[in-house]
Formats: C-alpha cells, sequence, structure tokens
C-alpha cells in the first residue's frame, strides 16, 4: 500500500474496512470495473459505492468480499482482513511466497514419505 496514503487504524463497520481496500487499490471505478467489467467504469463506480451504503438494498457477496481480501493482501492492504477478524475473534496473517513454498514442499517430502512406506508394506503384504 502507498506509504502517503494512511489508512485509519480501526473500522466502524465492514463497510468502512471495504472501503479502505478499495481506496487502496485505486478507487471506486477502478475497483468497480474489475468487479464488474461488462459495465462502464462510472456504473460499476455507483454500484459498488450504493453496495457499502448501508442503508441501500445493494450488497456486495461473500466472493466479491473475498475478492477485495484477496486484491488486498496483493498491495499490503489488510484493512478487511484485520476488521473481520477482530468481530470474529481470529488474527489473520499475510502468507509470504517463501513461506508457502517451504512448507508445501515440506508437505510434498512428508507425503513422499509416507507413499513409500505405504508401498514397502503392500509388498509385505503381497508376497
Amino acid at each position: 500500500m502507498d506509504d502517503l496514503v494512511q489508512a485509519p487504524l480501526f473500522h466502524e463497520d465492514v463497510f468502512e474496512a471495504a472501503r479502505t481496500v478499495i481506496m487502496a487499490l485505486g478507487g471506486s471505478k477502478k475497483v468497480g470495473s474489475m468487479l464488474w467489467p461488462e459495465k462502464s467504469p462510472q456504473h460499476g463506480s455507483e454500484l459498488l459505492n450504493n453496495c457499502l451504503n448501508t442503508v441501500r438494498p445493494e450488497k456486495l457477496d461473500p466472493e466479491q468480499l473475498l475478492f477485495l481480501l484477496v486484491e488486498g493482501q496483493k498491495i499490503g492492504c489488510h484493512a478487511l482482513a484485520d476488521y473481520i477478524g477482530q468481530c470474529a475473534g481470529y488474527k489473520f496473517m499475510p502468507i509470504e511466497p517463501e513461506d508457502e513454498k517451504a512448507e508445501l514442499q515440506k508437505q510434498v517430502i512428508d507425503a513422499a514419505h509416507r507413499f513409500s512406506a505405504m508401498i514397502k508394506r503392500l509388498e509385505q503384504l503381497a508376497g
């Protein structure tokens, strides 16, 4: 996230947290176009703003909120994840790609060892 833009430390509701992510991603026109590429940037922006207005019936669906979480993580803006975590009693931590790669490599090696042990046991039972 741009160092010049200071995100609020606390958010009043999920809509405000989502707005923080949207602003970090470039604003409602850009994000509206990402969520609804079939709409004009202006119409996408208006729809997105309506979805974040608590008195309007339009709301983002769970997949769209997940989209904001993922896109926010890519740029280092965790406002929505932090807010959801605080409300639900979780602490979310971003996963670094190198850490994920190392964990996956460990799991593959462990699985290969288990598979090898199963093959040996099958061979013993067969013969």
